[in-house]
């Protein structure tokens, strides 16, 4: 008779944020990569939203962790630590902006630019074949091009509002903005995306189908050959 395995040992629970902020503060940097690991994704969206370049946002957010572990130990537990760290890499990230201009930059700061977007989104496809692969990567690239060319003001509330899906008052605390505004910048940014979604829509079922070009050319070629092979036509 076999002896029965023993139960399996429950899975330990992930430590929280406000453990991992008291270990790290106190040196511990296993604890600080857990943190990083934790708010990678979220923190290079937040830089890159503001910045519009991969490469300056990994760079934000490298100076954001090297701000964060030096003031930890100024961190309140009663706070949450992604509001926190947001709010260090967006004022990092603005403060990469003002060298390229005279103007201050600021989250707070009015803007009335209407800055046209266009991207196309199609409804989710089960199919993994490679052609759905690459015609999905281009979509999202066309994507980020548009939000890319939201007002500054816009963009950032619309990638933490819409892409991390963040509660209206998380986005509040951690940009220190009213909730009436980040409800206004997303409802405006929302906007202008479906605005410009319908205007590259109409373009694109303008140009739908195009038979000209290279299509054009290989088909009346195959017609050609094809009629060179028919015996000639009687003239009677």
């Amino acid at each position: 008779m076999m002896t029965p395995l023993p139960a399996p040992l429950p899975a330990p629970e992930p430590e929280t944020d406000a453990g991992l902020a008291a270990r790290a503060a106190g040196g511990d940097t296993l604890a600080f990569e857990l943190i990083m690991r934790r708010n990678n994704r979220l923190l290079f969206r937040t830089a890159r939203s503001i910045l519009k370049s991969d490469a300056e946002a990994e760079d934000a957010l490298q100076d954001t962790y090297l701000k964060a572990w030096r003031g930890l130990g100024g961190f309140r537990a009663d706070a949450k630590l992604s509001t926190w760290l947001v709010r260090i890499v967006s004022n990092e990230a603005l403060a990469r902006l003002r060298p390229r201009s005279a103007q201050v930059i600021s989250l707070e700061g009015a803007m009335d630019d209407t800055a046209h977007a266009a991207g196309l989104t199609l409804p989710d496809d089960p199919d993994r074949q490679p052609d759905r692969a690459a015609m999905r990567a281009e979509l999202r690239r066309l994507m980020e091009a548009r939000i890319d060319r939201l007002p500054d003001v816009f963009r950032t509330v619309f990638v933490l509002r819409a892409v991390e899906e963040w509660k209206v008052e998380e986005i509040a605390a951690a940009l220190a903005i009213p909730e009436a505004t980040v409800r206004t910048r997303f409802f405006r940014a929302r906007s202008l995306l479906r605005e410009a979604l319908s205007c590259d829509i109409d373009v694109a079922i303008a140009d739908a189908f195009s038979f000209d070009g290279a299509r054009c050319d290989r088909i009346v070629c195959r017609v050609l050959a094809s009629l060179a092979d028919q015996p000639a036509a009687d003239p009677s």
